[in-house]
């Protein structure tokens, strides 16, 4: 497993290992979480963890090589700013962040040079070298969405009514890859996501709502890459929920993650929020 930041990548190495599956790990620095290594203890020896520089490509085959992997998963983020980019304002560079040899070669074969772009040409790079290259999701499945209704309170008739109106729309802004998530009130579009993200579009919705609640509708692109990006909420979705009277929120089903479920419904629960699984 490539190890980028968040819980996602902790979540994986457990269920491998529940699964009786031996796991090594390359953990990205400043990215990974540092608690990764402690899930080797009481693990029988069975999970190695390596933490590497972004541009050590070179470094991660021949460990993975070395440990006969045979599969291979990319899980958690990598801030994109942190993708190959030296440090700009340091009198130092750390050479474990920038590109290795391999990691250059890799780049010079790029039209373009964006995340989606680096991590496809990552992916071929694993396949080239005889790994199969897993679903991120392969070992979250109790972590995906699921249809219908997950909360205690299901939508009212105003929010059933925007959540129906509001997904084809959705769907059609992620088909465009303008965004992945729309507002609503009253079955009109307060607010589409776009380069901001869904936090700012959340944001300035309930801006422009002054304080009427709203349902959230969020989606996957039909050609979403679940290797490497597959949409997630989670406690930080919560908090912005409560913050912006969100009081509906609508995701698709067997297509989003959610952190840490049974807490999260849980919290939802508490908050009356309607979670639904479209």
């Amino acid at each position: 497993m490539i190890a980028g930041n968040g819980p996602l990548p902790r979540e994986t190495v457990r269920e491998a290992l529940r699964q009786g599956l031996p796991v090594t790990v390359a953990a990205i620095e400043e990215e990974a979480e540092a608690g990764l290594g402690d899930l080797v203890e009481g693990a029988s020896r069975r999970v190695e963890v390596m933490w590497l520089g972004v541009g050590e490509l070179g470094r991660l085959l021949k460990t993975f090589h070395e440990a006969g992997v045979t599969h291979a998963l990319m899980v958690g983020q990598v801030r994109h700013v942190r993708v190959f980019a030296p440090r700009s304002r340091a009198h130092w560079v750390d050479l474990r962040r920038l590109p290795d040899l391999r990691a250059l070669r890799l780049l010079a074969g790029l039209e373009s040079r964006n995340t989606e772009a680096v991590l496809k040409a990552l992916i071929r790079t694993l396949e080239s070298e005889g790994f199969s290259v897993l679903d991120s999701t392969a070992f979250l499945r109790h972590w995906l969405a699921d249809g219908g209704v997950m909360t205690k309170r299901s939508p009212d008739g105003e929010e059933e009514k925007d959540i129906t109106f509001g997904l084809p729309i959705a769907r059609e802004v992620a088909r465009l890859d303008i965004g992945q998530t729309i507002v609503i009130r009253d079955q009109t579009v307060v607010a589409v996501e776009a380069m901001e993200g869904t936090d700012a579009a959340v944001r300035r919705a309930a801006e422009m709502a002054r304080g009427a609640s709203l349902t959230v509708v969020k989606v996957a692109r039909p050609a979403q890459d679940f290797r490497f990006d597959v949409p997630v909420v989670g406690p930080r979705t919560l908090d912005l929920c409560a913050e912006c009277r969100v009081s509906a929120l609508a995701v698709e089903e067997g297509r989003t993650l959610i952190i840490d479920k049974p807490r999260f419904l849980e919290r939802a629960d508490a908050m009356r929020l309607s979670l639904v699984g479209v």
